[in-house]
């Protein structure tokens, strides 16, 4: 029984360590004092050495609604706001399409 139980956990860990370094949305960096943006804010954690710039750019723009673009504004690297294994943060603002 405790083997079955070791074989489950460590199946459970492969699974999460597969998924572990793709991106996903987050809460953005805010603007800063002063500054107005033209639509609303997203954000993607994302692995800087896995995750290609083209990825990053389109779940950015999948969070955008209505005709909008998605436009990067800012990049941090604070682990306190995406783990360690997508250290990066990609704050886009979503401005009106032209």
């Amino acid at each position: 029984m405790r083997r079955l139980r070791l074989l489950i956990l460590a199946g459970a860990i492969g699974v999460a360590g597969c998924t572990a370094t793709n991106p996903f949305v987050t809460a953005p960096l805010p603007a800063d004092t002063g500054v107005k943006d033209a639509g609303p804010r997203v954000a993607i954690c994302y692995n800087v050495l896995k995750t290609p710039p083209e990825k990053i750019q389109e779940l950015a723009q999948a969070q955008c609604l209505g005709k909008t673009t998605a436009e990067r504004v800012d990049t941090d690297y604070r682990v306190d706001n995406c783990p360690l294994l997508t250290p990066g943060r990609a704050t886009f603002v979503c401005n009106p399409a032209k």
